[in-house]
C-alpha cells in the first residue's frame, strides 16, 4: 500500500458509518458527487475510493485522483436517507453540476440537514500539489476522453452524457484558470 493509500484508508477509518449521505469532494472542497448509504457511510465511501464496486467509478464518472475531502451527514432512520439526499443533490447541484449523472428531484418537505462531518483524505501537502493547472487539467482532460469513451463504445446512457456536461464545465474552468 502506497504512503497516499495509507494515509486515506487511516482518515477514512475516522468517518462515521452511521447511514445517511455523502458528498465526495473535490481540491477546492467542491461536492462533485452526493450520494447515500443504508449500509454505512464509510463502507461505502471506501469502495468509491478504491474503485471497488462502485458504479460511478467503473462508468468514469469520477476521477478519484480529484476527491480530496469527503461530507458525511449522518441520519437516525433509513426513511431519513432518500429526503435528505435528494435536498443535497438540488442544493450543491444548483451551485455546480454533480457528477452523479441521475438528477434527484427535490423535496417540497423541509428537510432536516444534520450537521455535516468533514474528513480530508489525502494530505494537504498533495492536495496544493495537485491544485496547479499544468496538473488538473491534464488529467480532467483524460477523464473527459476517458467518458466520451464510455460512452460511445460501452454504454450510451442519458446518465452519463449528464455526468459528462459536467465534466466539460470543469473543463472549461480548469481551461480558463490553465490560460
Amino acid at each position: 500500500m502506497s504512503e497516499a493509500q495509507n494515509h486515506r484508508s487511516k482518515v477514512l477509518g475516522g468517518l462515521t458509518n452511521e447511514i445517511g449521505v455523502y458528498a465526495l469532494c473535490d481540491l477546492d472542497q467542491v461536492p462533485i458527487y452526493v450520494g447515500q448509504s443504508v449500509d454505512g457511510i464509510r463502507t461505502r465511501v471506501r469502495r468509491h475510493l478504491t474503485s471497488a464496486r462502485s458504479d460511478v467509478i467503473a462508468n468514469r464518472q469520477i476521477d478519484v485522483w480529484e476527491i480530496a475531502y469527503v461530507w458525511a451527514w449522518p441520519v437516525a432512520s433509513k426513511e431519513d436517507v432518500a429526503p435528505l439526499e435528494a435536498h443535497l443533490f438540488q442544493h450543491y447541484d444548483a451551485q455546480q453540476s454533480l457528477m452523479n449523472g441521475k438528477a434527484l428531484a427535490g423535496t417540497v418537505d423541509a428537510v432536516d440537514v444534520p450537521q455535516k462531518e468533514v474528513v480530508q483524505v489525502i494530505e494537504e501537502n498533495e492536495r496544493l500539489a495537485r491544485l496547479t493547472p499544468s496538473q488538473r487539467l491534464p488529467r480532467q482532460i483524460q477523464q473527459y476522453n476517458l467518458l466520451v469513451d464510455y460512452l460511445l463504445i460501452v454504454k450510451d446512457a442519458d446518465h452519463l452524457k449528464r455526468s459528462l456536461q459536467a465534466h466539460f464545465e470543469r473543463l472549461v474552468r480548469y481551461h480558463n484558470t490553465f490560460l
